[in-house]
């Protein structure tokens, strides 16, 4: 397929100006018109300001503010800004200032200018994320606060029984936050491809069993295990399958309302791997939609209930399955309500 020039412009997903020496428009591209609600035809070979309306909050011109025919020699470009547009939507605007040779007078002056709306989406989204955080850290740094002031204010009247009852909490709150901690370093080197696995072979139904104990100390309902007989060693690290099963069971309990039950069974893997283990998690709850299924796995969902939580554990569970070469499935309990499954690969044949 072959481009004309002005073709490859129109294009582009962003808007796209390019102003002359003396200030008039030379280019304007079909995104940019759209942004701006003009006409190319009509503005081409007019002033700059004049047919563009790029003006901040406090009512002053991008050109006015950044001066790009002015300056230095040696100054490149504008690094992005933040404008507002004629309708009141805010844009992202980035220039570039050309010159026939290097550190020679401006010619002038490419800005690209594009919607704000993904910047802001983003910075909801950290908004989201700083609100879910504060909220989890509250609640455990409220009991540690809250159990430690009394043992200080009150040791001589407390006996040995209500000390380690005291002390017990306190350090389960402790491990609550170091694993949220966690979370939120796992949440970010996702994101970055930094993720790094420790993956040995591990005995599955041992991790398991230290999990659902784990679990089941705190829970309101029954976890139930069902490990056959004779399953293979997977290869995963074990601190990051434990966080993932441990989300995925603890999710099952709080969207759940009755029985939790984890099934392990031999899983014929798809890859150069040996065969691995096949986990399934099935709750009592109300189960998952179809049509919200997509966005389990992603950032802040926190489930048609909002119930609570970071909205990260599935998101992480999906990331981490997948890091080790396992997937996620999300499918419908015999029960009625939720079943995760979740396949994990055994020990590579060149292992040792």
């Amino acid at each position: 397929m072959s481009w004309e020039p002005g073709d490859a412009v129109d294009a582009l997903a962003d808007g796209v100006v390019i102003v002359g020496r003396d200030g008039t428009v030379e280019l304007v591209n079909h995104a940019a018109e759209q942004l701006f609600a003009v006409d190319r035809d009509e503005v081409v070979g007019k002033p700059f300001d004049e047919s563009f309306s790029l003006r901040s909050n406090d009512a002053r011109t991008w050109t006015g503010v950044n001066r790009p025919f002015d300056g230095p020699h040696i100054r490149t470009g504008v690094p992005e800004q933040s404008w507002v547009l004629p309708d009141g939507t805010e844009c992202l605007v980035t220039a570039r200032i050309l010159r026939d040779e290097p550190l020679g007078p401006p010619t002038g002056v490419a800005l690209t200018v594009r919607s704000g709306r993904g910047r802001a989406r983003l910075d909801r989204e950290r908004s989201d994320l700083v609100a879910a955080v504060a909220h989890e850290l509250r609640s455990p740094l409220t009991g540690v606060k809250g159990f430690v002031q009394a043992m200080l204010s009150r040791w001589g009247k407390l006996n040995d029984e209500q000390k380690l009852l005291m002390l017990t909490t306190v350090h389960a709150d402790a491990d609550r936050l170091s694993r949220l901690i966690t979370e939120l370093l796992d949440v970010a080197r996702l994101d970055t491809g930094r993720l790094s696995l420790a993956r040995r072979g591990q005995d599955v139904k041992v991790l398991l069993d230290r999990i659902i104990t784990s679990v089941q100390a705190g829970a309101p309902h029954a976890i139930e295990l069902d490990a056959q007989p004779g399953l293979p060693e997977v290869y995963v690290d074990p601190d990051k399958f434990t966080m993932v099963v441990t989300n995925v069971v603890e999710n099952a309990i709080r969207h759940g309302g009755g029985v939790v039950r984890v099934r392990a069974e031999a899983w014929e893997g798809d890859g150069a791997g040996t065969e691995g283990v096949r986990l399934t998690v099935d709750d009592e709850g109300d189960g998952i939609p179809h049509d919200m299924r997509r966005r389990v796995f992603t950032k802040f969902w926190t489930g048609h209930g909002n119930r609570g939580g970071t909205g990260l554990g599935l998101y992480l569970v999906n990331g981490i399955a997948r890091a080790h070469g396992g997937q996620v499935a999300i499918l419908d309990a015999p029960t009625g309500g939720a079943r995760i499954v979740m396949d994990w690969p055994g020990e590579p044949p060149d292992l040792y």
